[in-house]
């Protein structure tokens, strides 16, 4: 009763600010380290902009995966500790492909990663885990959608690239209800393409892209407050049809302005599913 009652506190709007890149042309690039460290981005000039961001969760059961790019559903997992990889991989994985699957309706789903994150120093370079990423961007882009069939599914990519896949990813808290840092995510109807910039995203073993996004006031901003770990966002960061359907989905960590005192920093983890129609 006392979560209910706090979120019935919740605001209906917040304004925050946000980091978006200017489109200087200047090419953008992060390098990423191993396990624990922390990302070193290059080029491109910040441009934090205070933006409204409303609370979807009146609004939950109304969003849509396909129109919206995002779903914010109920969902508990029986993973106890999400700091093991093996728990993670042996009962996390399957629950995630299910949950996409039921959710997007792809016939096949390939789990490919995971990544933990903390807004806690000391916890993230324990842990060798990654820090939280408070900048707009979305985790793929035209050429690294495919790319990513290709370098994880080499026999198959061909024939699974003639027909629709999407990237589906899932977040969730992993411990405590989320105090700090929550993720903000953007309606993908109010994403133009010309918000999108490639971003370089260089491993030590591969090259990927991302795409920074560019200020839009057309954008509408969502966060669930007080996100708790039986609770999942499902969004869409790519997908291979070009009909006026979701394609992508911008989102952020940010500052919260509701943040209590003496707040825990955020823990999470979010998945990476391919999905085949």
């Amino acid at each position: 009763m006392a979560h209910a009652a706090e979120l019935d506190t919740a605001p209906d709007t917040i304004e925050a600010t946000l980091n978006y890149v200017a489109d200087t042309g200047e090419k953008l690039f992060t390098y990423t380290g191993g396990p624990g460290s922390t990302d070193v981005r290059t080029g491109g000039t910040a441009d934090p902009r205070r933006v409204v961001i409303c609370n979807g969760r009146p609004h939950a059961s109304g969003f849509a995966l396909e129109r919206d790019g995002f779903r914010f559903v109920h969902h508990d997992t029986k993973v106890a500790d999400f700091f093991d990889p093996d728990e993670v991989r042996r009962l996390y994985y399957p629950e995630m492909a299910a949950l996409v699957q039921a959710e997007s309706g792809a016939k096949r789903v390939v789990v490919f990663d995971h990544t933990l994150r903390t807004a806690d120093d000391a916890l993230r370079e324990a842990r060798k885990i990654r820090e939280v990423v408070p900048r707009v961007h979305n985790d793929y882009t035209e050429w690294s959608g495919p790319q990513r069939v290709r370098d994880l599914l080499p026999q198959e990519a061909d024939d699974l690239l003639r027909r629709r896949f999407a990237i589906i990813q899932v977040w969730r808290p992993i411990r405590h209800p989320v105090e700090t840092f929550p993720l903000a995510i953007c309606d993908a109807r109010s994403l133009a393409p010309e918000d999108l910039i490639v971003s370089e995203r260089r491993y030590p073993d591969r090259v990927g892209q991302t795409y920074a996004i560019t200020y839009n006031p057309a954008h509408r901003w969502y966060w669930f407050p007080r996100m708790r770990r039986d609770e999942a966002l499902v969004f869409k960061v790519f997908d291979s049809l070009k009909d006026g359907r979701a394609r992508w989905t911008a989102h952020t960590a940010f500052a919260d302005p509701t943040s209590p005192p003496a707040a825990r920093p955020r823990e999470s983890i979010e998945i990476r599913t391919l999905a085949f129609f």
